[in-house]
């Protein structure tokens, strides 16, 4: 009994030690997607041998089609790489069994499949995912554009509706910076860092984690450590997912669409004081963007995109 104490206390020393222990931005990124590919390896290793699946395709044209694909190995995007290019490029999400499913989610048993676009009849789920990925594009130019003296905290992603008229992200800022107000130039420069992003065509990576995988993760973060208890009580395996871009890991409320290629125009428009909360000053950063497939249609006003923006925003101010 005497020895069980002397560790749980050894535990909690070692653990505040760790939490007090300030890192770099940069460290901070590269210890988190370091913590993700080994869980990543982990859950990959499970399955040693190949098991084959069968993945029934319900695609107009090719309804019932049957794929075989590799037990907790193969994606909706491995199945897309099966069929033509245009799914390859044009799928944002899937369906499993009914269920959002992200593309590069392996499947772990045969089921029923369904890819969707953004020109798809009924979009809903597409334009859901759409949005949720453009606000954790966002928080991650955020983190990305301060220097590695100011710390940048993000809360947890709000829950937008598409029709409010903008994507938003929270953050709390190094109280360094409470002074500090966005100039359009500044405003103008994450939008740039978004571009990079895009430009790159990064995939969104997902991982259902157990939660002291995912409080591993976000050791340093007592914000995302709440939001992992809260979302692990919610689930009804107890698990949560885990979505990496780049070397950036995040939550998210729901799945996000395949790549951030599928972004096109994007622009960051706003960032409001929204007063002192739990963690700080709390900031919410807002923008819109259109997704690629969409492109074409808003050439005829490209070079007032950013008015346009603007504008929207006065209409659908974001609460």
């Amino acid at each position: 009994m005497a020895c069980r104490t002397v560790c749980q206390l050894l535990q909690r020393r070692l653990a505040s030690s760790a939490a007090s222990v300030r890192l770099s931005a940069a460290e901070e990124r590269g210890r988190r997607s370091a913590v993700f590919s080994r869980e990543q390896a982990r859950q990959r290793s499970l399955y040693p041998r190949t098991e084959k699946i069968e993945v029934t395709l319900q695609i107009p044209g090719l309804q019932g089609t049957l794929l075989v694909m590799n037990k907790g190995l193969s994606t909706p995007h491995s199945c897309a790489r099966h069929l033509t290019e245009w799914y390859v490029t044009s799928s944002a999400l899937a369906l499993v069994d009914g269920k959002p499913w992200s593309l590069h989610q392996p499947l772990t048993q045969s089921c029923s499949l369904s890819l969707l676009a953004f020109k798809d009849t009924d979009p809903l789920l597409v334009n859901q995912a759409y949005w949720r990925s453009c606000a954790a594009l966002l928080g991650q130019v955020l983190q990305d554009a301060f220097k590695e003296d100011f710390s940048v905290e993000l809360l947890r992603l709000p829950e937008v509706l598409v029709t409010s008229g903008a994507f938003c992200c929270d953050v709390v800022l190094d109280p360094q910076l409470d002074a500090w107000n966005p100039s359009e130039e500044s405003l103008r420069s994450l939008t740039r860092g978004a571009q990079q992003l895009i430009h790159r065509d990064l995939p969104w990576e997902p991982l259902e984690v157990a939660p002291p995988v995912a409080l591993e993760v976000f050791s340093h973060s007592r914000c995302k450590q709440e939001e992992v208890e809260e979302k692990s009580a919610q689930s009804p395996k107890g698990t949560v997912i885990l979505y990496r871009c780049g070397d950036h890991v995040l939550l998210s409320g729901g799945p996000l669409v395949a790549r951030t290629g599928l972004c096109s125009q994007y622009e960051v428009t706003a960032i409001h004081r929204l007063g002192e909360g739990k963690w700080g000053l709390h900031r919410r950063a807002q923008g819109l963007s259109l997704p690629l497939q969409q492109q074409v249609r808003a050439q005829i006003c490209r070079k007032c995109f950013s008015q346009c923006m603007k504008h929207l925003l006065d209409v659908f101010e974001c609460q």
